[in-house]
Formats: structure tokens, sequence, C-alpha cells
């Protein structure tokens, strides 16, 4: 069988960084992409090291060019794409921030990258996928998002992740039949920059669920939203 390739956003450090590491060790060629070109191809040059099938393309998800360029460049290099993770996103509320004293810029700057980017990268490469007759798409949301634990804090991420899973579910539905599936994780609180030294996750449990998903069998699940590889609330 060809070798899968994957794309991974936001994935110089972090979990997106991690799902790079599992997903090659698997034997998946894997693009990984970031907004620094510096932290970027460090963060490749490491995992080639490691023997890992692993290539750098800058990506700022928030350029609708560099996702068009992206798409071009995957679809000139491998002639396909069987795997694409939105891993990318951005927390900007400020601390403690409340609705009632949040700022619409607040809002634009997170839909843009938690939501835009995703959105964007599906259309482009999803079309890639069709070609075979195979996909997996991974968006990583939160448990801040979920409609079913709503509560106050940080509005705009919590709104950004919300609207990635009503993505997620949308995209899965206009797939089905088609092998492309489509889901949502929550990582959980995990140690890395956005996270904070103070949580209790690794970065290797963060990104566990994400590549469980990534690599599910014809038979896994669409549409759903999963954390340590169980199904739960939206």
């Amino acid at each position: 069988m060809p070798q899968r390739v994957a794309v991974v956003t936001g994935a110089n450090r972090g979990i997106g960084f991690e799902i790079c590491r599992q997903l090659a060790q698997r034997g998946i060629r894997v693009v990984l992409t970031g907004r620094d070109a510096a932290q970027g191809g460090a963060a490749c040059k490491t995992l080639r090291a490691a023997g890992l099938p692993v290539s750098f393309r800058k990506l700022d998800v928030t350029s609708a060019r560099g996702i068009k360029a992206l798409a071009a460049f995957v679809a000139r290099q491998f002639g396909r794409v069987d795997i694409l993770v939105n891993n990318a996103g951005i927390m900007i509320d400020p601390r403690g921030s409340r609705f009632l004293d949040s700022e619409p810029k607040i809002y634009r700057d997170t839909l843009e990258t938690n939501v835009f980017g995703p959105l964007l990268l599906t259309q482009a490469l999803l079309p890639l996928m069709q070609q075979r007759n195979y996909g997996r798409i991974v968006n990583l949301s939160s448990g801040l998002g979920q409609l079913s634990d709503m509560d106050t804090g940080t509005p705009a991420y919590r709104i950004s992740k919300t609207a990635l899973n009503a993505l997620t579910r949308i995209v899965a539905a206009e797939t089905r039949g088609a092998n492309i599936l489509v889901n949502s994780m929550n990582p959980g609180w995990v140690k890395t920059g956005m996270g904070g030294p103070n949580a209790p996750r690794t970065v290797a449990q963060g990104a566990d669920t994400a590549v469980w998903l990534a690599t599910l069998p014809d038979s896994g699940p669409t549409g759903g939203f999963f954390c340590d590889r169980k199904r739960i609330e939206w």
C-alpha cells in the first residue's frame, strides 16, 4: 500500500509536534506546518534526526493564499493527502475575561485562526481525499467548547471551539459514505505553552486520541466528539 500522507497544523511544538511524531512512527509521511519557519524547521530536524519521515512547510492558517499554496504543494509533491489534523489554535482572551467586558477584535482574531483556518484547510485538501475515497480529518477542540457544560470565562475561545465542533458535524455529514471520517477531540488540560506548567496531562496523552482518530479503520466513527478515545457530549 502506498505511504499515507498527513498534514498537521501548528505543529512546531506541544500537542501538534507530538502528533507528528506519533504519526510518523507509524510510517506515515508527515507534513509538519507552522507559522514560524525557524521553529518549524528545527522541529522537523529533530524528528528527521530520529529517522522519521517528516518535512516542514511554513503555513499561517489565517492566510487563504498560504492554504492554497500548501494544497498545491501537497498535490504536486505527493499526489495525495490522507490525513488532516487541524491542531493550530489560539486562546487570546484576557485572563479572567467575561462576555460583558470582551472586545469584538478578540472574537474576530480567535475565529480567524480556530474556525476559518480549519474550514479553509478542509475545503482545500478534501478534494484530494475524495479522489482516493479515503480521508481522516481531526479537529482539535476543547472541553470549553461543549454546549452541554458551557460556563463563563474565555468567551471567544469557547465560541470558537463550539463553532469548530459544528464544522466537524457538517463536514462529516457531507462526506458520509465516502470513507472520509471527520471527528473532533478534546485533548484535556495539557502541559503546553497554552495549558501552562500546572496542567496534569502530558503532550503524549493529549495527542493520543488525535492519532487514534487519524488512523481509524474504515469502520470507524465519523461526526463524533472524543476524549481519551471515548465519545463525549457536544
